[in-house]
């Protein structure tokens, strides 16, 4: 069996087909994103979904969607699908036979005696979309009718028919342009074989799509198509279409098609899967290198980039990758603090994380050295903007990171209900911490090396004090286990996965026998095959279900729901104090998430799952940090089966 497996039979079966999503990016920004039968279900779906230029920070959809029509016989057989209310038309999915998802989407139809493969393949650096047609089949003279429907739309919204839009078409070789605002780039639409384009400006109403719908957003949109192209094809043929938002010559699109073809990577297996998911997260345009968090709606969060880069650049050799990344983040610190979410600076972790993606890097750069030379300067900005502190973020006395915030929460937890956040942990965090003395301790251990006397004098005395507090001020003997912060009012002894990070990170200050407990603990309470849980099902809050308004999924987002990316840690720290004995339970982990990859996202991981059984997946359909864990998780096995 293929390691991506699809059920031929259960291809014309929409709760199956609806539920399962493709991604192809072009590693600039772009993507495209719909399910197997190319029916969009979400907003943000689209064949061309793109920055305008290369300073825009935002997607818009240009190209939603191409319905194929055969013509014999001058009958027609529309092979798309849309959903409108109450009713999916057309219902080309009833022809499909096959889809194939390596080394590019290809869906195949039959119709009949006519048999067409469609193939989708989006450009690397470049912002193009190429579809073959191949008539495998046919027992008399075919047509071919593509009509494509445009929406020049931000990807966060919807489309409705208005006066605005411009329906003209320009003609240019091989087919036309398109433009329906201004302000938006060009839409290039050209065929390499002779085609007529017949000009038949015309707004569909209503496309619905179920699961804005089911998210509680509105989830209805007017399109407009320009017209559609004719062409001829006989057996054997193939024909390709470009989507472009440059104009090309189209004698030139096969052999773009074989080439790009070509550098196409196999998804033979699970891993190479991953691979090839992780490398679709980073996107270069301009000077910047940056990573997207997730698709199809996510952007570029600080946090999330320092968590999942070690995983999705140097679990396959990507240093330079990482370093760019590195180097785009660096270049917009203000402060000693990273930009999180857009140009936001409100994340007291994601400069902590910052060190611990070093001392990943460090292993594959040939030691300290280099990196203190290239990174040494903002480690120690980093230190001293958090000894300055500030209005949200202190150091207090105790050598501890204090953290609060009326408005939002400043951890990775950080749903936000009615202007409060859901799960604030305002005061002492126990990860933030835990990533406090790690940070110093790392930067001293460099200073150290590389002879900065001044730093060293000035901090050496820090981690002492650090991990006295920390001890004294999180450990809770009773139950043997780490509170998950500390406010004014004592510990809040909810059972989370924060805790697991004190036991994972290169430097830490519990005993070994603590750290036990605390694995333990979270074995117990929050381990599943898909992540960690973010509570405890004992707790009253605890919310096993992810699902409904935004309100409702965001009180559910870290009351329970599971985190792949935790499970990173866990596995770090179970390697850590169990060694070898801890491989089978490593590798059982691992091969959890092997039929995930033909589910929701295909070749990719989830951001998150339900907290209850059956763990359904939910969220972003492709996670960075989930499939850099996930890599990692790999890459710590390997490393456990090659020790003597």
């Amino acid at each position: 069996m293929a390691v991506l497996h699809f059920d031929k039979n259960e291809l014309g079966n929409l709760e199956y087909s609806l539920q399962r999503e493709m991604l192809s990016t072009n590693r600039a920004g772009g993507y495209m994103s719909t399910t197997i039968v190319c029916c969009n279900t979400r907003k943000y779906h689209g064949l061309m979904v793109c920055p305008k230029d290369d300073d825009d920070e935002n997607n818009y959809v240009l190209l939603s969607s191409v319905d194929e029509t055969v013509v014999q016989h001058d009958q027609t057989f529309n092979l798309a699908i849309h959903r409108f209310p109450g009713v999916y038309e057309p219902r080309g999915h009833k022809y499909i036979t096959d889809f194939t998802y390596t080394p590019t989407p290809a869906i195949t139809y039959r119709v009949g005696g006519v048999v067409l493969k469609k193939e989708l393949l989006w450009i690397h650096s470049r912002t193009q979309l190429l579809i073959r047609y191949t008539l495998l089949d046919a027992r008399s003279d075919t047509q071919l009718r593509l009509r494509p429907f445009l929406a020049f739309r931000d990807r966060h919204g919807l489309s409705k028919a208005n006066l605005f839009a411009d329906g003209r078409s320009y003609p240019i070789p091989g087919g036309v342009r398109n433009r329906l605002y201004e302000g938006f780039p060009w839409l290039h639409m050209q065929m390499n074989v002779p085609c007529e384009f017949v000009a038949a400006p015309d707004w569909y109403y209503n496309f619905e799509y179920a699961e804005e719908i089911d998210r509680g957003y509105p989830g209805h949109e007017d399109l407009l198509t320009t017209g559609y192209f004719e062409t001829d094809i006989v057996k054997g043929q193939s024909v390709i279409f470009s989507c472009s938002t440059e104009e090309v010559d189209p004698a030139t699109l096969e052999k773009d098609f074989m080439e790009e073809l070509a550098r196409r990577s196999n998804k033979i297996d699970f891993l190479s899967c991953l691979r090839h998911s992780a490398r679709q997260f980073i996107v270069r345009h301009g000077d910047k290198t940056e990573v997207v968090a997730g698709y199809p709606w996510f952007g570029r969060w600080g946090r999330d980039t320092f968590i999942a880069l070690p995983g999705i650049t140097l679990t396959q050799g990507g240093v330079e990758s990482c370093c760019e990344v590195i180097d785009t983040m660096v270049r917009e610190m203000k402060d000693g603090m990273f930009p999180n979410m857009g140009s936001a600076y409100n994340s007291v972790d994601a400069p902590l994380w910052f060190f611990w993606t070093l001392q990943c890097l460090e292993k594959h750069i040939g030691g300290g050295r280099k990196l203190w030379k290239a990174y040494g300067k903002p480690m120690k900005e980093i230190l001293e903007s958090y000894m300055r502190g500030g209005e949200w973020v202190q150091v207090r006395e105790n050598g501890l990171v204090w953290a609060a915030h009326p408005n939002y929460a400043m951890t990775w937890m950080d749903a936000v209900v009615d202007g409060r956040p859901v799960t604030g942990r305002e005061g002492y965090q126990v990860e933030i911490n835990a990533l406090w003395y790690n940070a110093i301790c790392y930067t001293l251990e460099l200073a150290r090396k590389n002879k900065d006397t001044d730093f060293v004098s000035r901090w050496e005395r820090m981690p002492e004090r650090i991990k006295e507090s920390f001890v004294g001020l999180f450990w809770y003997p009773e139950e043997s286990f780490l509170a998950d912060y500390v406010d004014e009012q004592g510990q809040n002894r909810f059972i989370r996965p924060n805790q697991i990070i004190a036991c994972s990170l290169p430097y830490g200050m519990l005993s070994d026998a603590m750290k036990l407990d605390v694995i333990d603990k979270v074995h117990r309470h929050l381990l599943t095959p898909k992540g960690l849980r973010t509570l405890s099902p004992r707790n009253p809050l605890y919310k096993g279900h992810y699902g409904g308004d935004q309100p409702t999924r965001d009180r559910a987002y870290h009351q329970g729901t599971v985190w792949p990316w935790l499970l990173e840690h866990y596995v770090k720290a179970g390697f850590d104090m169990h060694g070898k004995k801890f491989l089978n339970e490593a590798e059982d982990i691992l091969k959890n998430f092997e039929e995930d990859i033909s589910v929701s996202g295909i070749a990719s991981i989830n951001e998150i799952y339900d907290g209850d059984p059956p763990h359904c997946p939910r969220g972003s359909v492709s996670q960075a940090w989930s499939v850099g864990a996930v890599l990692r998780i790999d890459q710590m096995i390997q490393e456990c089966k090659s020790k003597k």
